[in-house]
């Protein structure tokens, strides 16, 4: 009975000793995470300020690219170019074998003017859907950019320490590329992204201007809703504004269609299950005060969380309007894009990797968040591999999130605060990751 009791403390000696040394080790990585990202915090911010000074559009990001590419050579990784038109990819092997985790960010600007009184506000000028118009980073791509920059020179300086391969996936085009051309995550994907070597989880994050910097935002499953736009044609008969009765008017139609789409999500939809939106966004028909136009044209924009959800309301979009025109004597012609599915966080994953958030920003810095009707084309890769997609605090501390400004607006503005807890949460991913999957 001595020899097996004996034994028995002995085993938990052993496990004890195992898990002391596993915690240290993990200790020591944290340490050398948080040293390392606060040694180079400002030059990360120089980039930023880069960045967000010169921005460019969607499939224009040209000088953005040589950028980004210039400095991953520099950091030592194995850099492809050209990839879905301005993408660029590094790759760093590590040193131990391990899985490939792909780590995301988005490069391009929106056509905004700037109005931030910020030294390096950006003074760009370019062109858009035939007009000149002002280019800002005003959606915070500048700040995801330079993050994983960061990231990337971080992990470079840990490399003997990493087991498996990281590849760091910067992407154009995430705000939709130009008309007529392919894009984004869907052609990133298209042309290899997630291939050769074969990316098992892919991790990324988005800056928010409403969310205190030093806080990490959260949901499992759908997170950021899919988004499809939608073109209608109104067509009726021209005439004299004088003599309605002798044409088909399509400007009254087209106003009793935009009343009657508004049903599709209030009256038809499942609110319970999941939210949706139908916004129509502009409304284009006429030329004169005194005459009853021919045709009226409308878009606008679907967002949804449940993909029945989404293919029901198509449906109920093009009945609605079809059967609406037909009442007033009018035609209508529906179109919808296929857009972006929804942003939708693994739950076994999410699960997995929040303990490494909650360490990385404490505890009560990890919200978990209602879902957002915003899109991200994050989800083309979600569709291939298991994804995380999760929501860096930007606002200033102590602001009211009443008063920052939204994101895609003149005003929109981060804290260069927020970029170091996006580098060490992106660190402890790839780290922690890889040991919980050995």
């Amino acid at each position: 009975m001595k020899y097996y009791t004996s034994g028995f403390f002995s085993l938990i000696a052993i496990a004890l000793f195992i898990n002391s040394a596993f915690a240290q080790k993990v200790d020591k990585i944290k340490s050398q995470i948080d040293a390392l990202a606060s040694e180079i915090e400002p030059t990360v911010i120089e980039w930023r300020h880069h960045i967000h000074q010169y921005p460019e559009l969607s499939n224009r990001e040209f000088k953005t690219a040589a950028y980004i590419a210039e400095k991953l050579k520099s950091f030592g990784l194995e850099v492809q170019t050209g990839i879905a038109h301005t993408g660029v990819v590094g790759i760093l092997k590590g040193g131990k074998p391990g899985p490939v985790i792909g780590l995301r960010a988005d490069i391009d600007a929106l056509p905004v003017t700037e109005r931030v009184p910020l030294e390096w506000a950006s003074k760009e000028v370019a062109e858009y859907n035939d007009q000149k118009v002002g280019v800002m980073h005003a959606c915070g791509h500048d700040t995801h950019t330079s993050i994983l920059l960061g990231t990337a020179k971080v992990l470079s300086e840990m490399k003997d320490e990493i087991k498996g391969t990281v590849k760091f996936i910067f992407q154009p085009a995430e705000e939709g590329a130009p008309e007529g051309e392919e894009g984004g995550a869907e052609l990133m994907v298209k042309e290899g992204v997630l291939k050769n070597p074969d990316v098992e989880v892919i991790f990324g994050l988005h800056i928010w201007s409403t969310l205190e910097t030093g806080k990490i935002g959260y949901k499992p499953e759908g997170t950021m809703a899919a988004a499809n736009s939608f073109n209608i044609k109104v067509k009726g008969k021209q005439t004299h504004g004088s003599r309605p009765w002798a044409g088909v008017d399509p400007v009254v139609t087209a106003a009793m269609i935009v009343n009657g789409l508004q049903t599709t999500v209030s009256r038809q939809a499942e609110l319970t299950q999941d939210p949706a939106v139908v916004t129509v966004g502009a409304i284009h028909g006429g030329v004169r005060s005194n005459i009853i136009p021919e045709e009226v044209e409308m878009i606008g924009t679907i967002r949804t969380f449940d993909e029945g959800m989404r293919e029901k309301i198509f449906k109920d979009i093009e009945r609605t309007a079809t059967m609406i025109a037909s009442s007033q004597g009018a035609t209508a012609e529906v179109g919808i894009n296929k857009g972006y599915p929804v942003t939708f966080n693994d739950p076994e994953l999410t699960k997995m990797m929040v303990p490494s958030l909650e360490a990385t920003a404490g505890k009560e810095n990890v919200i978990l968040q209602n879902a957002i009707t915003g899109a991200e084309d994050f989800s083309f890769y979600q569709k291939e591999v298991p994804g995380l997609f999760f929501f860096l605090g930007g606002m200033p501390k102590g602001m009211d999130p009443k008063e920052a400004y939204p994101h895609h607006t003149p005003d929109f503005f981060v804290t260069d605060d927020s970029l170091i807890l996006g580098i060490r949460s992106f660190c402890a991913l790839v780290f922690d990751y890889a040991d919980k999957v050995k």
